[in-house]
């Protein structure tokens, strides 16, 4: 399918290819983000992750130069509001409630990925502002061409927000709790940086978390099948109690580390030569991401050693400038986990939608920002003059 101007849809990242993708993914503003990288896309399709079947239809965009693909947009028509983590869930209810049809929406994002990364990436030569209205004008193109209701373009990098925003897309704001490193030698350089009981606790946490454990962090050559056999239990026995229904099959984690063992960072927590609990993360140019947890024994305070302990040390090691720990969770605060905003814009076609939605996102907006300086304020675990 095509779009105009010079606006091209595929049914498959596999059409655009990894060089063409990878020309605009590898170069842009945030060539270490893993995410929109050729590989982890595609480990998503061929696992069969994303798919139709799934509700992930892929409907990525492609536009061309002279010089060959200038720009690459992920995205995927989707019949749910699962595995997105910007919750539109109320707006599909009330649309429909009114009699509308909110399903199928256009998706712009990294499936099952609550990272912000780039959306409208283009290659560093290419005209980029061309580029990226005409990515933003497809978007909007094939929306009306497919019948959808709406796009969602979730976890955009700000500069893209504010520019997309200028093009008339609704502009939301959300928070996470990301950690950043202050040029902390190590571990207890950063501990020292924490008021007095945050110190203390920390520690006691980290204590009682490892009492009786072996925890590994695995990365490259080291990571075998047993390892994901291991993991993708613990992904499955958590997952299905959290969510009911897992988004990641087993062939994914195979093919993703199989393609991109080195920037996987896989933490692993084993009692008496048994692995019981694990976390994902995968390694950018300047952040480690932490992804997926599971577990299969529950000991206290291990979540927190593997997941945010764990995940300092690595980045103190790797002199990464901060750790993105995922989505929701105010006890990663009381962890050096600092509120963060992350943005998403939204194009709705309905004005009677349309209408109301922007009233709401600019409420919304004020009471982010004023949470975000309140929790800072009122939770931070550092020092004042730490701050």
């Amino acid at each position: 399918m095509s779009l105009e101007p010079a606006v091209e849809v595929h049914a498959s990242i596999a059409d655009i290819g990894r060089d063409a993708w990878d020309a605009c993914a590898g170069a842009s503003e945030y060539a270490g983000n893993p995410f929109v990288r050729f590989d982890f896309l595609s480990c998503l399709e061929e696992s069969g992750c994303v798919s139709p079947r799934t509700g992930w239809a892929p409907r990525h965009l492609s536009v061309r130069d002279g010089a060959g693909v200038a720009g690459v947009m992920p995205l995927y028509l989707k019949s749910h509001s699962q595995g997105e983590y910007v919750f539109d869930h109320s707006w599909a209810h009330a649309y429909a409630r009114a009699g509308g049809r909110y399903y199928p929406k256009l998706q712009c994002a990294a499936p099952f990925t609550p990272a912000t990364g780039p959306r409208l990436i283009t290659r560093p030569d290419a005209d980029r502002e061309g580029a990226e209205a005409l990515l933003a004008a497809g978007a909007v193109s094939l929306c009306d061409q497919l019948g959808a209701s709406s796009l969602h373009v979730t976890f955009l990098t700000e500069g893209e927000w504010r520019r997309l925003g200028a093009r008339g897309l609704l502009q939301r704001q959300d928070q996470q709790y990301h950690w950043f490193n202050a040029g902390y030698r190590d571990f207890d350089d950063f501990l020292a940086a924490l008021s007095s009981s945050r110190r203390k606790t920390v520690r006691r946490e980290r204590r009682e978390a490892q009492a009786g454990l072996d925890i590994v962090a695995l990365t490259g050559a080291d990571l075998r099948e047993a390892h994901w056999d291991a993991f993708h239990a613990f992904y499955m026995d958590t997952g299905g109690r959290k969510w009911g229904a897992p988004y990641l099959n087993r062939r994914f984690f195979s093919l993703v580390g199989e393609r991109m063992a080195d920037r996987i960072l896989l933490i692993l927590a084993r009692r008496s030569g048994r692995w019981i609990a694990g976390a994902l993360n995968f390694i950018g140019e300047d952040c480690l991401y932490g992804r997926h947890w599971g577990a299969v024994e529950d000991v206290p305070f291990l979540h927190f050693e593997v997941c945010y302990y764990r995940a300092v040390e690595e980045a103190i090691a790797r002199g990464l400038a901060r750790v993105e720990a995922g989505a929701q969770g105010q006890h990663k605060i009381a962890r050096g986990y600092l509120p963060t905003p992350v943005y998403s814009a939204h194009w709705i076609a309905d004005p009677a939608l349309r209408t109301p939605v922007a009233r709401y996102l600019a409420e919304e907006r004020r009471a982010v920002a004023d949470e975000m300086a309140w929790l800072a304020a009122e939770y931070s675990p550092f020092k004042e003059t730490a701050l």
